[in-house]
This record gives C-alpha cells, sequence and structure tokens, in this order.
C-alpha cells in the first residue's frame, strides 16, 4: 500500500484518494470481495483490495478509522500533513523577526502564495483562492499578550478536495424531447 501511496503523490499529488489504483504485479486474490461485502466493510474505514474482471486488482478505498467526518479520508489526512509541514518548513525565516504588521503581512504573502500553488494543482475545493483558503494573521489574533509571550499566531483554513466516492447516474425515459423553465 504505501507503494501505491507513493506511486499515487507522484504521478496526481496527496489530494488524490489513493484508490482506485491498480495493484501492479498481483495476478490473483486469496478471498474475493464481493460488492455486498465491500458495502458493509467500507463505512467501517476498511479499505479491500478488489479484482474486477478486465480492470485487474485494485485499491477499492480511501477511508481511515476516524469517526469524524472531515478526517473520513486518507487523502485529506495526508494532504493537511502536507500544508502543514510545508508551511512549518517555508516559514522558518520568521522566527526572531520583529513580531509586527510588517511581518503579519509578509506571512500571510507568502503561506498563500504556496496555498495558490496547491489550489491551483486542484488540491482545494473552490473557483477562486478565496473560495479555498483563507489566511489571518493580524492584529485580532495576535494582541499584546500574545506578542510579549514571544507568539506569532497565523489562522488558516482549507476547503480539501473530498473523493467522489460514490458516484449517482440518473438515466429516465421520456418522450416528447425536453423543455426548459425559468
Amino acid at each position: 500500500m504505501a507503494g501505491i501511496w507513493a506511486r499515487s503523490d507522484d504521478t496526481r499529488g496527496v489530494h488524490k484518494a489513493p484508490a482506485n489504483e491498480v495493484v501492479r504485479g498481483a495476478i490473483s486474490l486469496e478471498l474475493q470481495v464481493t460488492k455486498s461485502e465491500h458495502d458493509l466493510l467500507n463505512p467501517q474505514g476498511i479499505n479491500v483490495i478488489r479484482a474486477f474482471p478486465g480492470r485487474g486488482i485494485r485499491v477499492w478505498g480511501a477511508r481511515t478509522l476516524s469517526s469524524d467526518p472531515a478526517w473520513r479520508y486518507i487523502n485529506v489526512r495526508r494532504l493537511f500533513n502536507y500544508i502543514e509541514g510545508s508551511i512549518l518548513l517555508g516559514t522558518q525565516w520568521v522566527v526572531f523577526e520583529p513580531n509586527d504588521m510588517a511581518l503579519w503581512e509578509r506571512v500571510k504573502r507568502t503561506i498563500s502564495a504556496f496555498l495558490v500553488r496547491v489550489w491551483r494543482d486542484g488540491a482545494l475545493f473552490g473557483a477562486t483562492p478565496g473560495e479555498a483558503f483563507y489566511v489571518k494573521c493580524d492584529g485580532e489574533n495576535n494582541t499584546a499578550e500574545t506578542i510579549d509571550a514571544g507568539q506569532l499566531i497565523v489562522e488558516i483554513g482549507i476547503a480539501p478536495v473530498k473523493p467522489a466516492e460514490f458516484v449517482v447516474f440518473k438515466i429516465a425515459q421520456f418522450s416528447g424531447g425536453t423543455s426548459l423553465s425559468e
């Protein structure tokens, strides 16, 4: 699984659920999991490997064991880990800088530039960067007490893209063409 995650990270990024990925080199499975069995296992956070005729052997799930819906998917958890680690590494220059409004603006610009790249890579949900994330670093979250304690506080909110785990098509038969009402 770690190799499949690495391959998915390399080709698509950590934001892509490492599911529906071919298990390269596998020729068969010891146990065939049916759709009905999978339907029972998936909500429990159990990701199965299934064989699909004509499509090969694939990882068929990207769930975590978390009961919190915000952390249901592996790729969402890994995206947050990636963003957190990248921001921590990319803002080491901030340590020991004068903690003032000029620093707050530089920090916001640095983090926002990084998050725009993450958004452009397709990892964040929203038609614009403003819909996909926010970065707050101002006098409201950096009070005199915070500054006196030697802290700089930055609040970051992101809207991660979540996988289309269940795709539903609604197909209907009708006669008489189409109609449009406004």
